[in-house]
């Protein structure tokens, strides 16, 4: 989920997957996307990282994380209603087997994680969150992707929207979200010229918003590129991509600021999985290759 400050995307209704097919739409039901065909991605351990994790944290041999999972493909509900899948976990969960530990997932609103971090609720923020100067500030950031923003819209774009020129539309984002912010300034835009704002209607999950575009409620959404794509993909024809992906960045894990030491082994971890292949095979499980990396660091300027 590319994502601003404090949030990126994430969760009121933790109990949906992140998009809908469209025949339940209409109903504002909500359907949980299977998880892809192919074997589980693992890594095996390194003992010379794992001999790097602070004891804090492998003391009970697994990494509290925090997610919100409405965000698919990325992390999302299963078909049970409770265990989270997606490409960030897949590739997260070789990460940790690479420290000879185990990840254990809970779902949380996505404003909720980062100030879950601080307080030490969770170990380790793994949501799709942009790297930023403002995350910066509060926790470290270990890279291990890169996404844009997304524009999509129904089906041969009823509402003639254009993201250049959206003004007087409905837009539907998530929020915290780099996007919510993105869609702020282009209303001001329109307002500063004159012209009708952007109705801005946001959303606690993304699955919320995804399904506000394909019942009409609102003429356009933005996401970060896999998110919308993947939406697209799952609506059987009735969504389709509006515009190119813009403003990529890359997505971090996050860790408590004095966690240093966890972050460096974390980063350590992630350029293990890249080299060994497992990263690879964790993408393109999930189709979503064209956001690796090659490169792992730690708080790359933003």
């Amino acid at each position: 989920m590319v994502h601003p400050t404090p949030g990126r995307r994430a969760a009121l209704g933790v109990a949906g997957a992140a998009v809908l097919l469209l025949s339940l739409a209409a109903c504002g039901e909500k359907e949980n996307s299977a998880e892809p065909g192919g074997a589980t991605v693992s890594a095996a351990a390194d003992s010379n990282l794992a001999a790097k994790v602070p004891d804090t944290i492998k003391a009970d041999g697994v990494i509290k994380v925090g997610t919100d999972s409405t965000y698919a493909p990325a992390e999302f509900l299963d078909s049970d209603g409770k265990t989270v899948v997606g490409f960030d976990v897949e590739l997260f969960n070789a990460v940790a087997q690479k420290l000879g530990l185990k990840a254990e997932y809970e779902s949380a609103p996505f404003d909720s994680i980062l100030p879950g971090i601080e307080s030490g609720k969770y170990e380790v923020g793994v949501s799709s969150f942009t790297i930023n100067a403002d995350r910066l500030k509060t926790v470290n950031m270990v890279s291990y992707y890169s996404a844009g923003t997304q524009w999509a819209t129904k089906a041969g774009n009823p509402g003639k929207v254009d993201p250049e020129n959206a003004c007087g539309k409905k837009v539907a984002v998530q929020v915290g979200t780099v996007q919510l912010d993105d869609i702020t300034a282009r209303s001001k835009k329109c307002t500063d010229a004159g012209k009708p704002a952007i109705t801005i209607d946001q959303y606690q999950a993304q699955s919320d918003a995804t399904a506000a575009v394909a019942s009409g409620k609102d003429d356009a959404m933005l996401a970060d590129s896999p998110v919308g794509a993947y939406a697209v993909k799952q609506s059987n024809g009735q969504l389709e991509v509006l515009g190119d992906i813009y403003e990529s960045a890359p997505y971090g894990y996050a860790v408590k600021k004095d966690q240093q030491a966890f972050a460096e082994v974390l980063k350590e971890a992630v350029q293990a999985v890249i080299t060994e292949g497992s990263y690879k095979s964790a993408l393109a499980k999930w189709g979503v290759e064209a956001g690796g990396i090659t490169t792992s660091e730690l708080n790359p300027s933003a």
